[in-house]
C-alpha cells in the first residue's frame, strides 16, 4: 500500500477513536512498524490554568495511540493490538500553545506481543517532553 494511502487510512482511523479525535489528533507519517501522530496545544486540555501547560494525560494518550499505531504498520501486518505495558518519563513540560508531536518504532515482534519506544516533543526537538517504551497485544 502507497505511503500516502497507508496514512490516509491512519488518519480515518484515528478519527473514529473519540479521545483521539477530541484531542485533535493527526497522522503525520507511517512507515514499517513507525509511526508520527500530533496534537495541538488547546486551551481546554491544559491541567494547570496559571502556567498553560497541557496535562501529562494528554501526552500520555497521544503517546499511547502512536505507539498502537506503530504496531499495526508492522511489515508483519497485526490485524489489531491493545497496549498491555506503557512505561511513561516526564522529562519536561510541554510548551505552551506549541503543537506535541509523538513518534513511535516497534522495534521487535513476537508471535502475541509487540514492543514499541516512542518519544514526545514539542518545537524544542533536542530537548523531550516525554519518552516512553511499552508492550502491545498482537492479534493476526
Amino acid at each position: 500500500m502507497a505511503q500516502g494511502n497507508q496514512t490516509r487510512i491512519a488518519q480515518q482511523f484515528i478519527e473514529a477513536i473519540p479521545h483521539a479525535r477530541a484531542l485533535g489528533m493527526r497522522v503525520d507519517a507511517l512507515g514499517a512498524g513507525t509511526a508520527v501522530i500530533s496534537m495541538p496545544w488547546a486551551q481546554h486540555l491544559v491541567g494547570d490554568p496559571r502556567s498553560g501547560v497541557v496535562h501529562g494525560g494528554v501526552v500520555s494518550a497521544l503517546m499511547d495511540t502512536c505507539c498502537g499505531a506503530a504496531v499495526m504498520a508492522h511489515p508483519s501486518g497485526p490485524s489489531s493490538t491493545a497496549t498491555i505495558d506503557l512505561r511513561i518519563d516526564y522529562m519536561r513540560s510541554a510548551t505552551r500553545g506549541q503543537r506535541i508531536t509523538a513518534r513511535a518504532e516497534c522495534y521487535h515482534m513476537t508471535r502475541t506481543v509487540a514492543f514499541v519506544r516512542a518519544v514526545a516533543l514539542d518545537e524544542d526537538t533536542d530537548n523531550p517532553v516525554a519518552a516512553a517504551t511499552g508492550a502491545f497485544t498482537v492479534e493476526r
